[in-house]
């Protein structure tokens, strides 16, 4: 059920389906009753984990008959009542139907009453979905990272987790969230599983998808940078189609939601310590280790700190072809802040020593925006070329530049090939992928 702003300004579904989930939201006379029969009913067969013999129908219809003490209810009440109580036991309760809305991006639990959704990049309030009170938040945030040996308490009030399907989680209780539980979801795109679908959104151009393809095929070192929510890791995992499928790829993570297609693959997931006092793995111990795995391909789902050095090292000692994203607002800013993360190492490495190390290892660098429309674009493709003044020189291979907006605040823009022929042109064309020679054609 999506409240009538939301339909009215996005058009997402024909005046029918409308008129269909309004009348469904308002069957209900009394909203008191609705409140009255969620809470005792849950009340009683979640919280107070009764246990019955009888089949899970039989048991939830008498449930509601024992609460009603004699009330009526219509059909289709007494339906969506059944329904609720079930998405309780089998599912994620109130997030249900939005974890199943493929217009919804984003999902925002700030309280029992305060529920957000992102839809094509707009933040808007769902009036429609409630929770009984934050003791019932707490529970479906428990529900759902406890089958990935996760916990939340107050002990370990801050948790990154995932769900079945890949989509990101973060939930963060009291006493560090001070007007109770906090959740968000970032919900995996079912809809944007290959190079095919970006150009379809107009994510990048068509040039642009064939250089890719071939800069991953011939193992080029890529950095995909960009800011939250701007998609950088669909664009990394939609880069990793284009690994072969006879090498070996370790993908790292602190929360695993790479969905990688090729059968050879290893994935490692950080953890954190929690109340059984496990020992913390972080993800520069699972980079070093990954070293001694063998790998053909090592990606990093977003380098965050210590373990930049540790991935530069790899790519600079053989292992081609690495892959990760890194949150930045821009391709010199994501160099800045690799080094910077080097640095919190404390390796006494000299900065003009790190800053040859970096353009040693990385080959290329793709930015990512969201723009004020809410769309994805690659905004730019770069190389480094060297170093000039003590700083690393970034140079656009492709770029996406705005020029305006239209009536209904849609950007206007365009993608753009540099005149230049980028030094990776000759790398890649001697690993024997000669797909690029129609694009940089030399003068």
């Amino acid at each position: 059920m999506r409240n009538k702003s939301l339909l009215t300004e996005y058009n997402v579904l024909d005046n029918e389906k409308v008129t269909k989930i309004i009348n469904d939201y308002e069957i209900f006379s009394d909203k008191n009753l609705l409140d009255e029969l969620r809470r005792s009913i849950l009340e009683n067969i979640i919280d107070n984990k009764l246990i019955s013999d009888k089949p899970k129908d039989e048991f939830i219809n008498e449930e509601i008959d024992r609460v009603l003490n004699g009330r009526d209810l219509t059909n289709l009440e007494r339906s969506h009542i059944y329904n609720m109580i079930d998405n309780e036991i089998n599912g994620y309760g109130p997030l249900n139907e939005l974890l199943n809305d493929n217009n919804i991006s984003e999902i925002m639990v700030n309280g029992p009453n305060e529920v957000y959704v992102e839809i094509d990049g707009k933040i808007l309030r769902d009036e429609t979905v409630s929770f009984i009170n934050s003791e019932h938040i707490l529970r479906i945030i428990s529900k759902m990272v406890s089958p990935f040996g996760k916990t939340i308490d107050s002990s370990t009030p801050m948790v990154d987790s995932r769900l079945p399907d890949g989509s990101r989680l973060n939930a963060i209780i009291p006493p560090l969230s001070v007007n109770g539980p906090i959740l968000t979801i970032r919900k995996f795109k079912r809809n944007i599983n290959s190079i095919d679908d970006l150009l379809r959104n107009g994510t990048l151009t068509r040039d642009m998808a064939i250089f890719l393809e071939c800069a991953v095929k011939a193992k080029m070192n890529m950095i995909v940078c960009g800011g939250t929510g701007s998609g950088k890791t669909t664009i990394l995992n939609i880069l990793s189609n284009f690994i072969g499928e006879d090498e070996r790829i370790i993908t790292i993570e602190d929360a695993h939601e790479l969905s990688l297609v090729q059968k050879h693959v290893i994935p490692l997931e950080t953890r954190r310590t929690n109340y059984k006092s496990d020992t913390e793995v972080t993800m520069r111990d699972l980079v070093r280790n990954s070293l001694r795995m063998r790998p053909d391909r090592i990606i990093v789902g977003e380098v965050r700190g210590k373990e930049a050095f540790d991935m530069l090292q790899a790519m600079n000692t053989g292992h081609e072809g690495s892959l990760t994203t890194l949150h930045a607002n821009g391709g010199v800013d994501a160099l800045n802040r690799l080094e910077t993360m080097v640095l919190m190492g404390n390796m006494e490495i000299p900065v003009p020593a790190i800053r040859d190390y970096i353009k040693n290892a990385i080959d290329l660098v793709i930015n990512v925006e969201r723009l004020t429309d809410g769309r994805r674009k690659v905004t730019s493709i770069s190389e480094i070329t060297g170093i000039k003044d003590n700083e690393i020189v970034l140079k656009d291979i492709f770029t996406f530049k705005q020029t305006g907006l239209t009536m209904n605040n849609e950007v206007i823009g365009e993608f753009k090939k540099e005149n230049y022929l980028p030094k990776v042109y000759e790398k890649i064309k001697n690993r024997g992928y000669d797909m690029l020679d129609t694009i940089f054609k030399k003068k």
